[in-house]
């Protein structure tokens, strides 16, 4: 399941994203999985990543051409081959998007230096509205399981439980921030 049509619509960052991007270095080549219109990659690419936004919605990341720093990819992820087996990411980043198959994939193709930032729905959520089907719902500490697999990521940053997606609007989310063995600290703290 593909980021929802509201979700799409914001050209905010996500602020898990915006508030754990000093972990991602200057000119780094990052990949934003279920992009949208591009909210995620917008923010990286004005901080200079080069990004490669990819979603099975052509007509919203049309809303990415001709960005300087963005390339996008319309694709099917949940049909077909990994496009993606030969690439490697400096960073990747994922919001409010699951496709439990493409797990290993993601990890196989970040670098081990890299920086993975994921934040999606969690068990739970069912109770304050969709996405309310397990399929797309992570299960409690599911991410740290991402993180653990060869070779483990260093945890930075781990949230789960009920948030505020907004002014009166909840929701049971689960995010990370975590980087490979190889990652150099400290990180850049600029801007």
């Amino acid at each position: 399941m593909m980021a929802h049509a509201s979700d799409h619509a914001s050209l905010v960052a996500s602020p898990w994203v915006a508030r754990y991007a000093h972990l991602i270095r200057p000119h780094a080549r990052v990949l934003d999985l279920a992009a949208g219109s591009g909210r995620n990659a917008r923010f990286l690419a004005g901080r200079g990543a080069r990004v490669l936004a990819v979603d099975r919605d052509a007509e919203a990341l049309a809303a990415c051409a001709g960005i300087r720093g963005i390339d996008t990819l319309a694709v099917d992820l949940e049909t077909g081959a990994w496009p993606l087996a030969q690439e490697r990411f400096d960073a990747i980043v994922v919001c409010h998007y699951l496709h439990r198959p493409l797990l290993p994939q993601l990890r196989a193709v970040l670098a081990t230096d890299g920086v993975l930032l994921y934040e999606t729905f969690s068990d739970g959520q069912q109770a304050f509205g969709r996405p309310s089907n397990p399929d797309f719902l992570l299960r409690a500490g599911e991410l740290l399981q991402l993180a653990a697999l060869g070779p483990p990521l260093t945890v930075v940053a781990f949230e789960q439980g009920l948030s505020e997606r907004g002014i009166g609007v909840k929701a049971v989310m689960q995010r990370i921030a975590a980087v490979g063995p190889e990652f150099a600290w400290p990180p850049a703290l600029s801007a």
